[in-house]
């Protein structure tokens, strides 16, 4: 885990073992089969989504291994939502809400963007904790925040709750909410754990 004033990701060449994945998602069913399968999460070398551009990733048309950009090796946490006593795995982000974000919305960030969105404009891969946003808004407020939020501006709102941690239960009383990992549709539920495994992974980019 990163503390403060510390360096964080060093140039390093990946194991010939490391397994190249060009988003999110791929990265999570690569880790979700192999914890599946009872082995050693493998080391991913990351050529796309949130989370690679969080870390300054270059564009995907760039292959840092053949171009003679250096590679940069980083610890990263793994998100782990329990439902029903299944585990599902994220990299990025967690986000439960309904069609067209009506009604509650809960998102947990681990990386920074969420598509076109800097909805983790404090989050930090490495840190420990996932940077979590709950509440609801009006139309005219989702659109407002919409917009804010290509900025990471969104925040503070008075009818969104943020905190950071690395446990949460979550519990929905009114209707299910349908839960996207790393921007894939998964299951629709009521109730769910999520915690943050510290320094599980290690991504190259």
């Amino acid at each position: 885990m990163i503390g403060p004033g510390s360096e964080y990701g060093l140039p390093a060449e990946p194991p010939s073992s490391a397994i190249v994945v060009d988003s999110d998602a791929a990265g999570s069913m690569v880790l979700a089969e192999a914890r599946r399968l009872g082995e050693r999460l493998p080391a991913l070398v990351l050529r796309g989504g949130d989370l690679h551009r969080t870390l300054g990733g270059v564009p995907r048309s760039v292959d840092r291994r053949t171009d003679g950009h250096q590679m940069i090796r980083f610890p990263v946490d793994l998100g782990v939502v329990e439902v029903d006593g299944t585990e599902h795995l994220f990299l990025a982000h967690a986000v439960l809400r309904l069609p067209l974000w009506r009604g509650r919305f809960i998102v947990l960030m681990n990386a920074q963007w969420c598509g076109p969105l800097d909805l983790g404009p404090r989050s930090h891969p490495g840190d420990g904790l996932l940077d979590v946003t709950d509440g609801s808004l009006t139309l005219r407020q989702r659109l407002e925040a919409r917009r804010r939020a290509r900025s990471g501006t969104h925040l503070p709102h008075p009818d969104l709750r943020t905190r950071r941690t690395s446990q949460l239960f979550i519990e929905e009383s009114d209707r299910p909410l349908t839960l996207h990992l790393d921007g894939v549709r998964v299951l629709r539920c009521r109730t769910a754990t999520v915690t943050l495994e510290s320094d599980a992974v290690t991504v190259y980019v």
